[in-house]
């Protein structure tokens, strides 16, 4: 017999139960058994049938509520999910855009002031967040709904003659509209983190991505009703969040308590992640692939019930997965993940480094060390010769100036508005993702510019179809980090040289290949940005600070749809109301319809421009970044090897 280290060990009186008392051949047999640190017996216990019925029940109920639990959060995950395919109903404003310009009889300005309404709605996001301070989250959710109900419900009864509202009135609806989107966004990623603290990236990048689809759905719900119809959009705005509200309230109303997840835990999770963004993708194919209009009513009906079901078919993964771990711990059958596997989207390792840092709470303010700090890993030094070299050349003062010295510092709104880092992601951001953003909203009017009036569904659908790409490819930095890596920053610099390509070429062009084209770069670029851009706020100006930072940043947007979409309103209307010759320019009498490609010739050109000048600001910001970045990752990797 093996000797045992703690044999001069013995049990206490406390540790020795009733039935050991009673049963002495049977403490003898306990007290060969190897001790743990804390003096405790270890006994293998192969099955719970092996042990006294009593015991063997309890094992059997813990287990089955622990997977009870686990699989409620993911019930909540695909909940979420239906909420951002079903919510993001400013998408599809170019839909029916020209519809509601005619009813109102108002021009290409006023109209434009009604898609920077909808967006305005993002400023007050913040009243969500106050929501939640005081009521529960399924009360937020359904305030939400109920907005939307009314905005989009109100204007459904004006598009269709019903009711007569003046435009004032039917401003404030838009901006109510725009205002229950960010109610939603605030709640689903409220449940994401609540639900997945060790994944909570992947889990909102999951998410969000969905949001972008919204116009590809509404779409095939709007062909399985009536195609001939725009107005149904708004009827159907109205109506699925409230819907989809209801059917997701049972499971965040039984949203479980969860403890920390082992290992193994984390390492199934990552295989269901992985098995969601595949469906993920399948799903925006079907989208492209199916999205476009057609006249029979039986194929709209069973393309529409194809993309619902492959909503629905996320609630079967994890059952799956957690069924075949079931099968291999109670009947043998092996289902394993490789440790060296290259698809595991939460490395294990950095969970245990997390879990060894933060136990250690190391604070350490010489050069080159790091603290932890609100799990987040933070450097703490910069090499400051390198800062006075360059300080001698004027473009290397320029990147080097007052730039981060760390990632995750928090930052307060005050400090924030006065980093340059911050204007010059500002900058990025106004001139890529919100450009993009306001092509989406008159996109009805420059395709009815170029002869294309009639693919404007289609084309809304191949914006949300590559705008739901673009928003999985946010995730790229995740999944392929211990491959390669890039500073985050460089990969919002990647997204951002579709944009000015996409312009360009419609202005070059002008024909219905071109436009296709330009909008699916579009879409793809403008939706990585909006994906990535929460992660980037949090590692650069801190995650404990990103509910208000991110707010700041996103003012951009209604600025940017008023300035942006004004000015190509005034052009619009200037070359309606030029003469028809040479041009194909008319005037309707209801409202000033421009047809022709100088509508929007000069507006592509200045939108590549200031696409460029976007292009040079998140340059400039990876370039300040990276040194913060190459340290973050090199301390990393030394943490690790320690």
């Amino acid at each position: 017999m093996r000797p045992r280290r703690d044999a001069g060990k013995r049990k206490s009186p406390s540790q020795t139960s009733p039935t050991t008392a009673a049963a002495p051949a049977t403490a003898e047999v306990d007290s060969s058994a190897p001790r743990s640190p804390a003096g405790h017996h270890e006994t293998t216990i192969p099955t719970a049938a092996a042990l006294s019925p009593p015991v063997g029940y309890q094992l059997t109920l813990l287990a089955e509520l622990f997977m009870a639990g686990q699989s409620r959060k993911w019930m909540i995950l695909v909940a979420t999910i239906w909420i951002q395919a079903f919510t993001g109903t400013n998408f599809d404003f170019s839909a029916y855009s020209s519809q509601l310009k005619s009813v109102l009889g108002i021009s290409q300005v006023q109209l434009n002031y009604l898609a920077v309404a909808s967006d305005l709605g993002k400023v007050f996001g913040w009243s969500s967040g106050l929501a939640l301070m005081y009521f529960p989250l399924w009360t937020v959710l359904f305030s939400a709904a109920f907005m939307g109900l009314f905005g989009y419900g109100l204007q459904w009864l004006v598009i269709r003659n019903v009711i007569s509202l003046p435009y004032i009135l039917v401003f404030i609806l838009c901006l109510l509209a725009g205002c229950s989107i960010c109610w939603f966004n605030t709640v689903c990623f409220v449940l994401c983190i609540q639900n997945f603290p060790s994944s909570r990236s992947l889990a909102l990048s999951l998410t969000v991505s969905f949001n972008g689809v919204s116009a590809a759905l509404y779409t095939l719900a709007a062909n399985a009703i009536d195609s001939s119809s725009n107005e149904v959009y708004l009827l159907l705005n109205a109506l699925f969040p409230i819907i989809t509200s209801i059917v997701a309230l049972v499971p965040i109303l039984r949203q479980p308590n969860l403890d920390p997840l082992p290992p193994d835990g984390v390492r199934r999770d990552s295989v269901v992640f992985l098995i969601l963004n595949s469906l993920a993708v399948l799903n925006g194919i079907y989208l492209l692939l199916f999205g476009s209009n057609t006249d029979d009513i039986t194929v709209a009906h069973l393309r529409f019930a194809g993309a619902i079901f492959l909503l629905v078919l996320p609630l079967c993964i994890p059952g799956i997965v957690y069924a075949r771990q079931w099968f291999h711990h109670a009947i043998n059958t092996s289902f394993q993940i490789p440790e060296g596997s290259t698809f595991m989207l939460v490395d294990v390792d950095d969970l245990e480094l997390h879990k060894e840092l933060l136990a250690r709470d190391t604070t350490n303010n010489g050069d080159g060390d790091f603290t932890w700090n609100d799990s987040t890993l933070v450097l703490k030094s910069i090499d400051d010769d390198e800062s006075r070299d360059r300080k001698g050349n004027c473009c290397e003062g320029v990147v080097g100036r007052d730039k981060l010295a760390m990632l995750g510092e928090e930052h307060t709104a005050w400090l924030l508005v006065r980093r340059m880092d911050f204007w010059l992601y500002f900058l990025a951001y106004f001139c890529g993702g919100t450009i993009g953003l306001v092509y989406s909203n008159n996109l009805g009017q420059i395709a009815q510019s170029l002869g294309q009036g009639s693919c404007t569904t289609s084309l809304v659908t191949v914006y949300s179809s590559f705008s739901f790409f673009g928003r999985l490819l946010s995730a790229a930095p995740d999944f392929i980090r211990t491959k390669v890596y890039f500073a985050r920053t460089a990969w919002l610099t990647i997204a951002l040289l579709p944009t000015p390509v996409a312009f360009f070429l419609l202005a070059a062009s002008g024909d219905k290949t071109g436009l296709y084209i330009a909008t699916g770069l579009l879409g793809l670029s403008s939706g990585f940005i909006f994906a990535a851009a929460v992660s980037i706020t949090s590692e650069l100006f801190g995650p404990n600070s990103v509910s208000v930072n991110h707010n700041i940043l996103i003012t951009n947007i209604p600025i940017g749809s008023l300035i942006y979409g004004f000015l190509a309103a005034i052009v619009y209307d200037a070359n309606a109301m030029s003469s028809s010759g040479g041009s194909g320019n008319m005037v309707s009498s209801d409202s000033i319809v421009c047809m022709g490609k100088d509508c929007y010739f000069l507006t592509f050109v200045w939108w590549g421009c200031l696409a460029i000048i976007g292009l040079a600001s998140s340059m400039l910001l990876f370039l300040r970044t990276k040194h913060a970045y190459d340290q973050f990752e090199k301390k990393r990797a030394l943490a690790q090897v320690d």
